[in-house]
């Protein structure tokens, strides 16, 4: 079997991989990189939703243990957790970093250094944590990684609220996407996200991945090498639309595509304002979770569980 390259190596080489930079940064004049189009002048230091300039922000940057089996090995997945959030959801788990701020603002030149370090550091792949207001700033520190030697994956790991103008600058370049799917329902996404389009920009979001990578490619080493991974966060009671998601996964996607059913909800930052969000979700709601993902037709779901369920 050929040795795999990541499919940004002939971006570089070809220029294109510049010239989508270039693009991405000329869109931060009146940003419209996801769906919020807050249309601000990030260049000039203004901000929107996402609250972050013309620097992109990064919280933590460590080999990280707990993601998916194909993602993680035996050296990791190279993470990277960026500041701020363009979704900003009241029961997030990052609360510090998405609603506090939590990091600080770095160059691009040094972003791409982090990209270096981590594979230096063994890791199997670069995970983008949640990219979706920073792709301008990726693309451009992609440019100092590769001239400095990367050649690891790169995973695209975000709250599934893309623009697909933004994800097509990206196509060629990101070898992983691994989107969540959180809710099916539009007035739970507005309640939870102040993002009614939530629902829409998500499958659409997720067709568009699914057409540039396909589904998940796993090697004889057991680890990911290109491809889409979908996570779906079980929420108490069910409320998230869990049967309908994996529904539209398989009919609309693919029967192959890979998830991750992820049972470690809990009631963080401003989630137990909302009774429906108060509590955790029960090992009844798990297990209907994954009924409703093998019922609707899919079977590579994610075998890596960190439970933090009630009775």
């Amino acid at each position: 079997m050929a040795e795999f390259q990541p499919a940004y190596l002939e971006a570089y080489s070809s220029g294109e991989l510049s010239r989508r930079a270039e693009e991405a940064m000329a869109s931060l004049k009146a940003c419209t990189l996801c769906p919020r189009r807050c249309g601000v002048d990030r260049l000039a230091g203004e901000t929107g939703v996402c609250q972050t300039g013309r620097s992109a922000w990064v919280a933590s940057y460590d080999p990280h243990f707990g993601e998916e089996a194909p993602l993680v090995g035996t050296g990791g997945s190279g993470t990277i957790f960026f500041t701020h959030c363009n979704l900003m959801c009241v029961f997030c788990q990052n609360w510090d970093i998405s609603h506090g701020g939590a990091g600080r603002a770095v160059s691009d030149a040094e972003l791409g250094r982090m990209m270096i370090r981590l594979q230096e550091m063994g890791c199997h792949n670069i995970n983008f944590v949640s990219p979706s207001h920073v792709v301008a700033q990726i693309l451009s520190a992609l440019e100092t990684a590769v001239q400095g030697g990367l050649r690891a994956p790169l995973v695209y790991n975000s709250g599934g609220y893309d623009s697909v103008d933004t994800l097509k600058l990206l196509d060629g370049i990101v070898d992983i996407y691994m989107p969540d799917f959180k809710f099916w329902n539009e007035t739970l996404a507005a309640k939870t996200c102040d993002a009614p389009d939530y629902p829409q920009a998500v499958k659409e979001a997720i067709r568009e991945m699914h057409r540039q990578v396909g589904d998940l490619d796993i090697g004889d080493d057991g680890l990911a090498r290109r491809g889409l991974l979908v996570r779906h966060l079980a929420l108490p009671g069910g409320i998230a639309g869990t049967r309908e998601i994996m529904r539209f996964l398989a009919r609309e996607i693919s029967g192959d595509t890979y998830v991750n059913i992820m049972p470690q909800y809990r009631p963080c930052g401003r989630a137990r304002e909302f009774p429906e969000l108060a509590g955790y979700p029960s090992k009844a709601d798990i297990q209907a979770a994954l009924s409703a993902a093998k019922e609707e037709g899919l079977h590579r779901l994610d075998q890596r569980r960190r439970v933090f369920m009630s009775g």
